[in-house]
């Protein structure tokens, strides 16, 4: 049994497949890693094969497998989940994108008890080197949908990822497009995940795979992911699903609040309208802060930042964030565009309200690193 097996997935690669096997192994000696390299070929006329045969007389710890039919990058990396000989598993391109010296602290942070290890473009100490802006700005776009999906996870879209095989071994992975990891996260079984900064560089070889089919492709698994959510209640979307249907039902416990407080303050106490429409909003922020702290981000708010009034603090913006936005929406559809003042005002309140949940997610209830 090895300690790692790290998938290489191949389509016309003899061009680098020599040089990446060599890095990989280099870094497997220098840390003295008992690995695999399972390499895994969709049988395209070029010498790829014949190399990495050449390559496995000197090498055992060097495995091939070539598929001769239904070829496809997602079916490949599928293929190497089922046939490697680790309890760890790693994927990395063959392109020299990703870096295989993040191959040890990756191989760490699964022994330490993660069950993911992504290699993030999008957190402190990522990035992406040499890219144009354009590619820059269609992958940030492209990595929100899945961040919708799992909010927790900044780079939910990265090509480079160590996953325990126990995560993949039933899961039921439809291949699909080229994002492998989006897939595993949605349908695999797995609590903990790690993200590690990775700075991904421009490809050495090969073109990008992005393309219009790509993207048809894109959309398909993220609609195809929240609907396997639905009918799998254990699923850590359906998890997230279940907080944002919270969230929505607090946030109109908190109108109730706001209007019953507003009528009272005004017609019985006989406050000023801005007075007591003051202390109707007020009241309702606080009413929604506590229900969402023990009742919505319950699961989360032990692993949350800081203190309890920190969260208070912190939601306390956010919302005067999104009470401002509804305003201002309100005020430029009504006066400005034309727009019915009651759709303008809906509209308001629906856009503060994803205002309100994603800031929230990602920062009063955000885990802490």
């Amino acid at each position: 049994m090895y300690d790692l097996t790290v998938i290489i997935p191949l389509f016309k690669g003899e061009f680098n497949i020599g040089s990446i096997i060599r890095e990989v192994d280099e870094v497997f000696s220098r840390n003295s890693i008992h690995g695999e390299i399972l390499i895994v070929d969709d049988n395209f006329s070029d010498r790829t094969i014949e190399i990495v045969r050449d390559l496995q007389k000197t090498n055992t710890h060097i495995s091939l497998i070539v598929r001769k039919e239904d070829h496809g990058l997602f079916q490949s990396v599928i293929e190497g989940f089922r046939q490697a000989q680790s309890d760890i598993i790693l994927v990395i391109d063959t392109d020299l994108s990703h870096l295989s010296t993040h191959i040890p602290q990756m191989l760490a942070e699964i022994r330490a008890g993660n069950d993911l290890v992504i290699g993030s473009r999008f957190m402190e100490g990522g990035g992406i080197k040499k890219w144009p802006l354009k590619r820059r700005i269609l992958s940030i776009g492209t990595t929100f949908p899945g961040r919708v999906l799992f909010p927790e996870i900044r780079d939910p879209v990265s090509g480079f990822f160590a996953v325990k095989k126990s995560v993949v071994e039933h899961a039921p992975l439809k291949p699909r497009g080229y994002k492998i990891l989006l897939e595993v996260l949605g349908k695999g079984t797995w609590e903990k995940e790690k993200e590690i900064p990775l700075e991904f560089v421009d490809r050495a070889i090969g073109a990008s795979k992005w393309g219009g089919r790509t993207l048809v492709e894109y959309a398909a698994q993220v609609i195809d992911n929240a609907w396997y959510s639905w009918n799998h209640h254990d699923s850590v979307v359906w998890q997230e699903w279940m907080k944002l249907f919270k969230f929505g039902m607090v946030g109109l416990s908190g109108i109730v609040i706001n209007e019953g407080v507003l009528i009272y303050l005004k017609e019985c106490v006989h406050f000023t309208l801005p007075v007591a429409s003051i202390f109707a909003i007020e009241l309702s922020i606080v009413s929604n802060f506590i229900w969402n702290d023990l009742w919505t981000f319950k699961s989360d708010k032990q692993h949350a930042l800081g203190h309890r009034w920190h969260r208070f603090l912190s939601y306390q913006v956010i919302s005067v964030g999104g009470a401002v936005i509804n305003f201002v929406i309100l005020n430029v559809l009504g006066f400005y565009i034309g727009v019915d003042y009651r759709i303008a005002n809906i509209i308001g309140i629906l856009i503060a309200f994803a205002w309100n949940f994603l800031i929230n997610r990602n920062v009063t209830w955000k885990k802490s690193e």
